[in-house]
This record gives structure tokens, C-alpha cells and sequence, in this order.
């Protein structure tokens, strides 16, 4: 099987002025289409930085990242931006919403960028806050919405132009209980329905819905197969 994402001796080196600071180390991974993987690490190993570079929000200083076999990490930003809008679907733990905007514009806004006509967004957009249970939240703001609530318009904004790579950055890390397992949930739907997942999260419960998980430690992979 050829893996929909791979990287190759990836490093990322922030200039801080007189100090720089490594951030990932020689990143070797292979990730393949339909897998659900999680990924884990202490605080500060690197694993945002990891997840942002694979969700095309950051390049790497140095090494190769291939997306089903195109490199990606020495294209251009409107080349990113395109990967972004129509293979990649991203999900923050902080939510990410525009509070000037309803749930609906929200949530609509990937697929201006898709070049959509308007008529066209609209409909996609309802079906999709529909199919997470939002039908009636259409015209709310964020601000009005529970942070569960407010996490499920950030999917429904991530999955709209149906990319077939979602990833998730500890998006249940400021949720309740009740409002991470809505959401865990949905993921696991998500999967169930063909796409490739890649969680980071520092709960190994959670975790252990992957299918394996891969272990970041001082910006490297210390395991990328580690038993459940």
C-alpha cells in the first residue's frame, strides 16, 4: 500500500533571535489512507508543531512531507492553501470560530473559498450542521453556543468540502465529559465512513480509539507503532 502521507527526516527549527529551538527531528512517518491514528507526547515534544506541518499550516525547515505521493512541504502558500481547502479538514482545540459570523457562515466559509456558488454553500452547509445535530443553531453566534456545541461547528466547518484527511488537535481538551464523548463520537463516525484520522491528544484513553498511535518525545518519534 502506498501511504497517504509520509514524511521524511522532517525537522523544525524555530529562530527565536540569538536561540534557536528545535522543535522536531528527523520525523520519519507513514500514515495510509482509512486509519485512524492518535498522537501522543509530553508537553512541549513537539506534537502540535507535528500535527500543523501535516495539516499544511506550517512547513518544515527541512526534510520532504508527501501527500498521496506529492510533495507538499516546498509548495508555495496558494498551493497550501489549496491542499488545505480540499484534502485536509482541521480541527483546533480552541474552536477557531469567526465570532462575527452565525454558525452558518461558519461554517459555509471553506467553501467560498472552493468557489461555490452561493446558493450551492448554503445547502451544503445546512446539511452538514444537520447531520450533526445543529439544524437549529443556524443563526447563533458562537458566543452563544456550549463548547460542545461550538466543537461540532468547528468539524462541521473542517468536513464541508468532504476532504478524505481530518485532523485533530486535543479536540475534546476543553470540553466536559459528556460534550468530548458527542464529539469522540463523531470522530469515530468519521472513520467509519472511509476517512483517514489523526488525533493528538495527551489522554491515552482516548487514544486507545485509535488504531495505533504514534509517540512523540524531545521532537522526535520515540515509537510510531506503540501497542494499545
Amino acid at each position: 500500500m502506498i501511504p497517504v502521507i509520509k514524511t521524511e527526516k522532517i525537522e523544525k527549527i524555530y529562530d527565536m533571535g540569538k536561540v534557536k529551538v528545535t522543535a522536531l527531528k528527523n520525523i520519519d512517518v507513514e500514515i495510509y489512507a482509512g486509519e485512524f491514528v492518535a498522537i501522543m507526547g509530553p508537553s512541549g515534544s513537539g506534537k502540535s508543531t507535528l500535527m500543523h506541518i501535516l495539516g499544511c499550516l506550517d512547513s518544515p525547515t527541512s526534510g520532504k512531507y508527501f501527500i498521496d505521493e506529492k510533495e507538499v512541504s516546498s509548495m508555495k502558500k496558494s498551493q497550501l492553501a489549496r491542499i488545505r481547502n480540499n484534502k485536509v479538514g482541521f480541527v483546533f482545540q480552541t474552536f477557531n470560530l469567526l465570532p462575527h459570523l452565525n454558525v452558518l457562515k461558519n461554517v459555509e466559509l471553506p467553501l467560498i473559498y472552493s468557489g461555490l456558488k452561493r446558493k450551492t454553500r448554503i445547502q451544503k452547509a445546512k446539511d452538514i450542521l444537520n447531520d450533526l445535530g445543529l439544524g437549529d443553531r443556524l443563526t447563533h453566534k458562537p458566543s452563544e453556543l456550549s463548547g460542545g456545541q461550538r466543537q461540532r461547528v468547528a468539524i462541521a466547518r473542517a468536513v464541508v468540502t468532504r476532504p478524505s484527511i481530518i485532523l485533530a488537535d486535543e479536540p475534546t481538551g476543553n470540553l466536559d465529559s459528556q460534550s468530548g464523548c458527542d464529539v469522540l463520537s463523531i470522530f469515530n463516525e468519521l472513520h467509519s465512513a472511509g476517512n483517514t484520522i489523526i488525533l493528538v491528544t495527551h489522554d491515552l484513553n482516548i487514544a486507545k480509539m485509535a488504531q495505533r498511535i504514534i509517540y512523540i518525545k524531545d521532537g522526535e518519534v520515540a515509537d510510531g507503532n506503540l501497542a494499545i
